[in-house]
């Protein structure tokens, strides 16, 4: 349900910054929080969206400059009207409300919403000018400590008794030589949460600007293969049988050869899959124990799933030996998990 506010009872930095942009007698209706501690506001008539996030300075400032970069790619980021990064505010474009989850929902072309979105990553990770920006490695320290996640939270819901730095210390090795491909990998934008919520149809743009890039501040510079896996492994949704490997072949037959063989993009793409369903296994408890948001329990089956399969097409045996010897239960834990949600 929408809630409409007036400025009056804002707190004085947002209305003094919505005043000095000349909107002062604005509306705003509060959008839907997700799991991150941005806020957004919506004013309706004026094509625009207020930003709040006073709690992270270093994302704030990374989406400022992303929206421009990817903007400058030739790819369709909000153009940010107004910034002030002392109080964390900003004035940014606003898409609208056609959301890929929303238009599936409705019953829009599933398909075609999938090869828009397949072939704005393509031009993205064929651009030459895509990792120029300033942001961070998508590194072996950093994969590793999203893998950690899975130790650190997931875990302890299944064994009390576990020694979890024992156990993080043989899991972390294994992937050390799992994800090895990944770092010999042709370096690109990864935008991280390249899915369903994050994608928007611009029916009045043509090309892959018409597909609305959203939640982008977590950009890093790695392997590719991330986003694609983001959007055809969705831990929100399943595809209609075979369109996964309908939009693989499509992306692979159109990025350019510098992006590696065919072999080696399949690849590096189930390792990356296994990757990201591993860290939300994990994920998805700390947002309920660490932050009460509990409701992305319901995913859990699915990611479960996911993981398993990734695992395997990876060719991932000896993390898959090392969880069912040492973690009973754990390929079924997501279905009792879920039900905490």
């Amino acid at each position: 349900m929408s809630m409409t506010a007036n400025l009056a009872p804002l707190a004085p930095p947002a209305a003094i910054f919505l005043a000095r942009h000349g909107l002062s007698d604005a509306e705003l209706e509060p959008l839907p929080a997700d799991a991150s501690p941005r806020s957004y506001c919506r004013l309706p008539g004026q094509g625009q969206l207020l930003m709040e996030d006073r709690t992270d300075p270093v994302g704030y400032a990374a989406f400022i400059r992303l929206a421009r970069h990817l903007r400058g790619l030739g790819l369709s980021a909000p153009r940010v009207l107004g910034s002030d990064p002392t109080v964390g505010l900003a004035l940014i474009e606003d898409f609208g409300t056609d959301t890929y989850g929303r238009l599936l929902a409705q019953g829009h072309d599933e398909e075609a919403l999938y090869e828009l979105a397949v072939d704005a990553l393509v031009h993205l990770h064929s651009h030459a000018d895509a990792a120029d920006v300033s942001v961070p490695a998508y590194d072996m320290n950093l994969l590793l400590e999203e893998v950690s996640r899975f130790s650190h939270w997931f875990v302890p819901e299944l064994s009390s008794r576990m020694d979890i730095a024992d156990f993080d210390a043989s899991f972390q090795g294994m992937w050390i030589d799992a994800l090895k491909p990944i770092e010999a990998a042709p370096r690109t934008l990864v935008l991280r949460d390249f899915h369903i919520d994050n994608l928007m149809l611009l029916e009045d743009r043509s090309g892959v600007a018409a597909c609305g890039l959203l939640d982008f501040q977590d950009g890093v510079i790695g392997a590719g293969e991330y986003d694609l896996a983001s959007l055809l492994q969705d831990a929100r949704r399943d595809l209609a049988p075979g369109l996964e490997q309908k939009m693989l072949d499509r992306y692979l037959d159109t990025v350019p050869p510098s992006c590696g063989t065919r072999g080696e993009i399949l690849h590096r793409y189930h390792l990356m899959a296994a990757q990201r369903h591993t860290r939300l296994m994990g994920q998805f408890i700390r947002l309920m124990r660490r932050d009460n948001k509990p409701g992305y329990l319901k995913f859990m089956p699915r990611v479960a799933a996911q993981m398993q399969a990734a695992l395997d097409a990876a060719g991932l045996n000896r993390i898959t030996d090392f969880l069912d010897a040492g973690l009973p239960g754990w390929r079924d834990a997501g279905k009792r998990l879920a039900t905490l949600s």
